[in-house]
């Protein structure tokens, strides 16, 4: 199968890069620079989509990059590395001669309201009531294919958690304070934490791409099947890199830090259930928290 990746030089796109490679497809990567194996957006909206079977996009600018202040202009870069790219692929892919057999988008859970008492699955409603959920709403609008050309390739949206992984990712921001036993709870601690293991979501869009039409379409929730809080993942953090948590950062510093719309995403959180993405066959190689930072703290 032949695969291109818009982002494939990011943190979950040389994980997903790699996964598909050792798996006998032939991967080619939309990035800013064009080199073997790569080709640049501009190469792409001048001359079209390469011969493909499946397409996906993993673009967007890190919502978390500590070292952006969170300012009107970070704003409109959070939006447009997401919705620009997506629609350029949108339309290369509805131009093709030949379009490919499925399109896989990767979003996030912050379509979702936070809550910490609601439960969300694929079919939760949400997507309007904050910066973030706007968003997606954006975003994943930006990836549907026009009326004409949906029947002719399969659409499927990951909603995606806090990745974790060793070489990026919430983890590589966090590894730090909590090594030099400076690590603890964010705000109260009880907000609910969905995550999922890089290997995870490269696995997650590698079953979508390999898997026939009709057996996985729409939307799949990006979480492992945990239920954790900021809480739960800060001692599992301590726990496997044998540091204690014994400093709490209060709510405000937080919101000072990033920004009050920023900070949502750590102080508060939903409860997100990957229901369609278990009951499409996808077996979680990470869906504790205990294995997955076992792998990551290694």
């Amino acid at each position: 199968m032949k695969v291109v990746v818009g982002g494939g030089s990011g943190f979950v796109g040389r994980t997903l890069t790699q996964l598909l490679s050792s798996r006998g497809h032939e991967v080619t990567v939309i990035s800013r620079q064009s080199g073997p194996g790569r080709i640049t957006w501009d190469e792409l909206s001048s001359k079209g989509l390469p011969p493909c079977d499946g397409a996906v996009n993993l673009a967007g600018e890190n919502v978390l990059n500590p070292l952006r202040w969170w300012n009107e202009e970070y704003k409109k870069d959070l939006f447009s590395s997401r919705i620009d790219t997506t629609r350029t692929l949108v339309e290369a892919i509805a131009a093709a001669e030949k379009p490919p057999q499925s399109w896989v988008l990767v979003t996030g859970v912050g379509y979702y309201k936070p809550s910490q008492t609601a439960e969300y699955t694929e079919m939760s409603k949400g997507g309007d009531f904050d910066l973030l959920s706007r968003l997606v709403t954006e975003w994943e609008t930006a990836g549907r294919l026009p009326g004409d050309k949906a029947t002719d390739t399969r659409q499927v949206v990951v909603r995606a958690g806090a990745v974790l992984g060793k070489d990026g990712g919430a983890i590589q921001q966090m590894i730090w304070p909590f090594w030099l036993g400076l690590g603890g709870t964010l705000g109260s601690g009880c907000q609910p934490f969905p995550w999922i293991h890089v290997a995870d979501v490269a696995g997650i869009i590698t079953h979508a791409l390999e898997s026939g039409t009709g057996v996985v379409s729409g939307v799949l929730n990006g979480v492992a099947p945990a239920d954790d809080t900021n809480a739960t993942f800060t001692k599992a953090l301590g726990s496997a890199l044998r540091r204690p948590t014994l400093f709490p950062v209060p709510a405000f510093v937080v919101n000072t830090l990033l920004g009050s719309e920023r900070a949502v995403i750590l102080l508060q959180g939903q409860r997100v259930i990957p229901k369609r993405t278990l009951e499409s066959g996808y077996v979680f190689k990470y869906p504790d928290l205990q294995s997955a930072l076992k792998n990551i703290v290694s």
